[in-house]
């Protein structure tokens, strides 16, 4: 990026000292990355457990409902097909 560039941004520009390169930025990010992930309250495994319990729950309700509607649709198209209607 030209000087004019980094001015125009409001970056401040120093003669002599370089633009951390792209793999000293990557490193820079992966570090406070896991310095966040440190500071997370994470669930326990009781309340984890319970939370996956009734996403499945959900899941399993759903899929009774959708399979109940595509067995009523499967019904109607075959009744409709015999009928000759098209």
């Amino acid at each position: 990026m030209a000087k004019k560039e980094m001015e125009k941004k409001g970056e401040k520009v120093e003669k002599g000292k370089k633009k951390p390169g792209f793999f000293a930025n990557c490193w820079k990010r992966l570090k406070e990355t896991f310095s966040e992930l440190k500071r997370v309250t994470w669930p326990t495994f009781g309340t984890a457990v319970k939370s996956t319990g009734i996403v499945l729950v959900i899941v399993l309700i759903f899929l009774v409902i959708m399979t109940a509607v595509n067995i009523g649709f499967t019904y109607l198209l075959e009744f409709l097909t015999s009928l000759g209607v098209s």
